[in-house]
């Protein structure tokens, strides 16, 4: 026996990562389970799968019987497994049914027995300890060739379909669909498949093993079984058809030196230098570790290597065999005596950390080395068990990180399931391990590697102290691309840039990733955008920032910096063209004064066709935009107290016209055609306006249809302050262009007789209506400013426009709003149209009246104008035609002041023979009237007197003839009532014919008062009335009722009084027809 386990690889690191403790017995905690140490050998241990219905436990066969025993190895069950002296050489357990081989006396071949563990046979009697045993699903032989061989090794699939025998001879003979067979015959002891020979060679079978297929592994070629013999490692297909064997490896191994890896699926072979791992298409890693070896297992990721025994020496190249010597010396065991026994060695090995877990020694050899609940149970000869209990992933970790071993620390994190946090933790104690040994750049490679589980404050921090700002840039790049930044780190990682002055570093970063996400690949911007154009722009890098935000679509901050910063107007007009009219509206909001500041020619031309609907039909040949030394433009126009003005107005707009600023567009505005008699006005230079637009763009439009709703222009009003010529370009431009509305002629229109404008009009409600009022308001605020220009040919121009605006009817200005305009400018030519169109007939008068009164004389536009009192009678004989209510009006100014009457003498008759003619005023008033005062003597109204008191006595006389016959008439009247009324008087009748038929009367007859005759055959027997007179009855009858039901409705007497121009003769033919007198219900009838 060798002397020597063989040193531990060196290049393996050993670590205490069990704990070892003996199992004691559960009522004798002195000594070993009881159970372990009754076993009689020989000994077949195997634990259950962890799949299996029935619970955990260790399954031991031992002598003829098997035992089952729970967590402290206590016996749940035995039963006897083998007949005579028979024993087992294999056991496997799987879902629920235990497959073990044996030998039985009586038999020279291997015995193959399946037993059912969930289930009891009843048919047999009950076996020691009051139990029954499993039930036996199969008994048969394993027979193959003339001579029997012993079981060496098995193997069986985790769902029972597969079970393969290893011979000694090297004989494997598989049997394909175990569980079918065991579900469709189970009274069948004898059934199984046909055992199929998949592999033959006169090397003895060491070890097999099953490579099962999983749904995440598709490459793995369905199930595969591993053959190691004492040369050679093989595998063979048995899934379908199966294929032929064939050899991976020309190296075997020793009995129990091969096991299957069910968690790699690969099979492990241990050899004296090295453990070799096999898959499918050959040889994987390889471990060396040098030294003899009896048997190895497989614990979770774990390797257990067991030594033959051997002699401990002090001299042994294992550092745990040399501890084991020096213990024992120490303890007085005498390990140097010859009667010393062999010890044996177990390892545990990490295959994916490569590190030793534990190492120890046992003494008296090692039996068996099993896995369950959790552990690993050492069985050593002298039957002590042992317990190696494995530490907490936590303990081992900080076992680690105190010998400062992180990147072991790391590997054994992730191969122990540790989340992606716990894994960054391990990575920032490296790091910070790192950085205080002075190692920077290797420490800012593990904080990267903390991103997203770490706070990035921990490490800037750090790196800004250290002033590292390379490895800190480092570190905020990575941040960024992977999403995690906010915007102070992109502020820190621009000010970075910036501070190095790493004008390409800062090109990479920022446009490298902008074409990247530009590209379509659904990443979003690994930085804060708003932040990244804020920091280029404070640093001075225009550059950068106007290509981001022109890039992502950021045209505030675009054109803030091109005409804030940069100084570049032209290209920011350009690039408002550009934009559509959306983006092209919200911006010019903001941007429109400072432009127009800068070049305010072509602001203007832009803005006229943004609000046009023209923007994107064609191209504005604008003018010279190069920015100017002093970084603006020329300006044009003079001060704006006009524009100043209507900014108030604007403010109050609903104090006149209901309506209040909005930016509100028309839905559709093209719905509103060009108004009726609308036609092109001259611009302020003499041209049209439609010439104007087209010098401006310097191509005319085909297509007048707005390819887009366009903007209300009034928000761009308060832009136009000191720029008020183009102002008026622009309002002229746009109603012109989107409203085909213009001033039709520049001469001021002809009075109106007709009203045309009515003073308590609606304020508009669409906002299309809106926005035209608000324009042709200004633009007359803005003509009537440029009336009292110095230079009189702009000054007669803005005269001519302002009254043109005012007379034109097509013009949807504001009336009220108009009056408070001409009012406030002393236009007076325009209030007196107004007045006109509205119907104020008698406000003018009142108007040149007034005027006359407080000035005496007239003068407008410096050019001798009529007197007022002439405008008064100018006007009367123009209105009064057709409003006869302003003579009485003219009449009692002429009459007000001598001065006037001496002036207009001869107009007084005039007037009074109108009022004649019309019957407008009666005589008595107009005496009256002109006798209020002592302006009018008796002489200048003589004639006028004398043609009326004739005309009254002529009156008087007609009215006395009138009465003499009316009177007569009467009583003729009551003399007939009084004569049909009398019944002493007797009446003749003389009639011979009868009214009704014409013939000649005989009796019976009828005669009636009014002197018709009729025969009785001729009249109804109903109600006896005369024929002829019965209509004439029935229709003063009507008029009658009528009568007496009007008497009270008083309303409809005093409406008539009041529209009645003589209500004197209405109330007196409602005396007349009885209406103030008693109901008569007496009706006049004849018999």
């Amino acid at each position: 026996m060798s002397s020597t386990a063989g040193p531990s690889a060196p290049q393996w690191r050993s670590f205490p990562f069990f704990d070892v403790d003996d199992v004691k017995d559960a009522e004798d905690l002195a000594q070993s389970p009881r159970a372990i140490r009754t076993l009689t050998p020989p000994v077949i241990l195997t634990p259950t799968s962890p799949p299996s219905p029935i619970s955990a436990s260790i399954i031991i066969s031992s002598s003829n019987s098997i035992t089952l025993l729970d967590r402290h190895f206590t016996p749940e069950r035995s039963f006897k497994g083998w007949e005579g002296n028979g024993r087992a050489t294999a056991l496997l357990e799987a879902g629920g049914l235990l497959v073990g081989i044996g030998e039985e006396e009586g038999s020279r071949w291997p015995v193959l027995k399946v037993w059912d563990l969930t289930r009891e046979d009843r048919k047999k009697e009950k076996e020691s300890q009051g139990q029954r045993g499993p039930v036996v699903m199969r008994n048969v032989r394993i027979q193959h060739g003339q001579r029997p061989h012993p079981v060496s090794s098995i193997a069986l699939t985790s769902n029972l379909s597969h079970l393969a025998v290893g011979l000694g001879d090297g004989t494997v003979l598989l049997y394909r669909h175990l569980l079918q067979s065991l579900t469709t015959s189970p009274t069948s002891l004898t059934s199984l498949p046909k055992a199929r020979v998949i592999h033959e060679s006169n090397e003895p079978i060491t070890g097999l093993g099953f490579r099962e297929s999983s749904e995440k592994d598709s490459s793995s070629g369905g199930l595969s079984l591993f053959i190691v013999t004492t040369n050679r490692v093989l595998c063979a297909p048995v899934s379908g058809r199966g294929g032929e064997t064939r050899t991976i490896d020309e190296l075997g191994c020793g009995l129990g030196c091969a096991v299957m890896d069910w968690d790699r699926k690969e099979m492990i072979v241990a050899r004296y230098e090295a453990v070799y791992l096999y898959g499918p298409d050959g040889r994987g890693a390889c471990y060396a570790y040098e030294g003899p070896k009896s048997s190895i297992a497989v614990f979770k990721h774990n390797l257990i290597i067991t030594s033959p025994p051997f002699y401990p020496s002090a001299g042994s190249a294992s550092a745990t065999v040399r501890h084991y010597v020096s213990k024992a010396a120490t303890n007085g065991d005498g390990v140097s005596s010859p009667g010393t026994t062999d010890i044996a060695k177990v390892t545990v090995f990490d295959l994916q950390n490569k590190l030793v877990s534990y190492s120890g020694t046992f003494k008296d050899g090692v039996r068996d080395v099993f896995c369950q609940w959790g552990n690993i149970f050492v069985l050593g000869g002298n039957s002590k068990l042992s317990r190696l209990e494995e530490h907490s992933t936590a303990a081992k970790l900080d076992v680690l990180f105190r010998r400062n071993l992180y990147t072991l620390a790391i590997s054994l994190a992730k191969s122990q399931g540790i989340g992606e946090a716990g894994v960054a933790d391990i990575h920032r104690r490296y790091g910070d391990y790192l950085y205080n040994k002075g190692d920077f750049d290797g420490a800012m490679g593990q904080f990267v590697r903390t991103l997203g589980n770490l706070q990035p404050s921990h490490v800037i921090r750090k790196f800004l102290d250290a002033q590292r700002i390379h490895n800190l840039t480092t570190y905020l790049q990575e941040l960024h691309s992977r999403g995690l930044a906010n915007p102070d780190h992109t502020t820190l990682l621009l000010n970075c840039y910036t501070k190095t002055s790493d004008r390409a570093r800062l090109d990479s970063f920022i446009k490298t990733e902008a074409r990247r996400t530009d590209a379509g690949s659904g990443d979003e911007l690994p930085f804060d955008l708003d932040t990244a154009i804020r920091v280029c722009r404070q640093a001075g890098f225009y550059e950068h920032a106007t290509y981001l935000a022109k890039k992502f679509g950021r045209h505030e901050e675009y054109l803030r910096i091109q005409i804030e910063d940069a100084g570049e107007v032209g290209d920011a007009l350009r690039y408002l063209r550009s934009l559509g009219p959306e983006a092209c509206e919200e911006n010019m909001v903001k941007y429109g004064r400072t432009l127009l500041h800068r070049e305010p020619e072509a602001t203007t031309a832009l803005l006229i066709d943004l609000c046009s609907g023209d923007l994107g039909k064609k191209r504005v040949a604008s003018p010279d935009l190069t920015a100017k030394p002093n970084g603006s433009g020329a300006t044009t126009g003079t001060g704006g107290p006009a524009v100043l003005s209507y900014l108030g107005y604007n403010r109050v707009t609903g104090l006149f016209t209901g309506d209040g600023p909005s930016n509100a567009v028309a839905p559709n505005q093209n719905e509103a055609g060009p108004a009726n008699g609308v036609q092109t006005d001259a611009a302020p230079n003499g041209g049209t306006i439609n010439d104007l637009a087209t010098g401006l763009n310097g191509l005319s439009v085909e297509d007048r249809e707005p390819s887009y709703a366009p903007p209300s222009p009034r928000q761009f009003f308060a832009h136009f302050v000191d720029h008020r010529e183009l102002f008026i370009k622009f309002l002229e431009s746009v109603a012109s262009t989107l409203w085909e509305q213009s001033l039709a002629s520049l001469l001021p229109p002809a009075p109106s007789l007709v009203p045309q404008r009515a003073l308590d009009t609606p304020p508009p409600s669409d906002p299309q209506s809106v926005d035209q009022r608000a324009v042709w308001n200004t633009l007359l605020e803005l003509y009537l400013t440029s009336t009292k220009s110095n230079d009189p040919s702009i000054a007669k121009s803005s005269h001519n426009k302002a009254l043109t605006l005012i007379g034109n009817k097509n013009i949807p200005y504001d009336p009220m709003h108009a009056l408070i305009l001409c009012s406030t400018a002393g236009f007076t030519d325009g209030l007196v149209r107004l007045w006109e169109d509205m119907g104020m007939y008698e406000d003018i008068l009142r108007f040149w009246m007034e005027r006359d009164r407080t000035t005496g004389s007239y003068q407008s536009n410096g050019a001798s104008d009529p007197e007022p009192s002439e405008q008064v009678l100018s006007h009367l004989a123009l209105y009064g035609p057709t409003n006869l209510h302003l003579y009485p009006l003219v009449l009692r100014y002429l009459t007000s002041s001598p001065v006037i009457l001496s002036r207009h003498s001869t107009e007084l008759g005039k007037i009074l023979q109108k009022i004649d003619e019309e019957r407008i005023m009666p005589p008595l008033a107009v005496v009256q009237l002109l006798s209020r005062n002592g302006v009018t003597s008796v002489g200048s109204v003589k004639e006028w007197l004398r043609a009326k008191v004739e005309e009254n006595k002529a009156e008087i006389e007609s009215d006395k003839h009138l009465v003499e016959s009316y009177r007569s008439e009467t009583a003729t009247k009551k003399k007939a009532i009084t004569d049909l009324t009398n019944t002493d008087s007797p009446e003749v009748f003389q009639v011979t014919r009868c009214a009704a038929c014409g013939g000649q009367l005989d009796l019976p007859s009828v005669h009636f008062m009014c002197k018709h005759s009729y025969h009785q055959r001729c009249l109804s027997d109903s109600e006896p009335e005369c024929i002829l007179c019965a209509r004439q009855h029935s229709v003063i009858r009507e008029i009658r009722r009528n009568q007496t039901r009007l008497a009270d409705r008083h309303d409809l007497f005093i409406d008539e009084v009041h529209e009645a121009e003589d209500g004197f003769g209405v109330v007196a033919g409602a005396f007349g027809r009885g209406l103030f007198g008693r109901e008569v219900s007496t009706e006049i009838e004849g018999v």
